[in-house]
């Protein structure tokens, strides 16, 4: 089983999306099992709270679930996935320097590093502020990043 977080910032719109868009391409391929799929933010304001209703109204235009509750990512959860997934340049700085140890930075990794038409832009912009047209920005920037994750991942790379 492969274990991934998504993270954000306070875990309401932009790493619910990337999870409920991996879930989904996971279940398509009826590979639902080989996944333990989790996002998380870094900040505490947010803690238990559902996705944002914007992000959930994107999702659900496209065919996407979002399920859970905002969480805090913590050092231990470094030690529950193999592939920790930043959805912006200051929440990889935040993951690096919360890395308890080498290994462990060493699984950090931008979500749009996959995304092939990214170039040198590995930020998702947070569309918190915005309006449902930012929500959708978000949404097709992180599909087709993970739409790339999830061809690496299901060809074992």
């Amino acid at each position: 089983m492969t274990r991934l977080c998504f993270v954000c910032q306070g875990n309401i719109c932009r790493s619910p999306l990337a999870e409920g868009v991996f879930k989904h391409l996971a279940a398509q391929a009826g590979r639902a099992a080989d996944f333990q799929v989790e996002s998380a933010g870094l900040g505490r304001w947010h803690l238990g709270d559902p996705p944002d209703s914007r992000a959930q109204r994107v999702a659900r235009a496209h065919g996407v679930a979002l399920a859970g509750r905002a969480q805090q990512f913590r050092p231990g959860d470094f030690a529950r996935f193999d592939l920790v997934l930043a959805l912006g340049e200051d929440i990889y700085g935040e993951l690096v320097d919360l890395a308890p140890t080498p290994a462990a930075r060493a699984k950090v990794r931008y979500l749009r590093e996959y995304d092939p038409a990214a170039g040198q832009d590995r930020d998702v912009p947070d569309p918190y502020y915005g309006d449902l047209r930012d929500f959708e920005h978000a949404y097709t920037l992180i599909e087709r990043a993970c739409r790339a994750l999830w061809a690496d991942l299901a060809a074992g790379r």
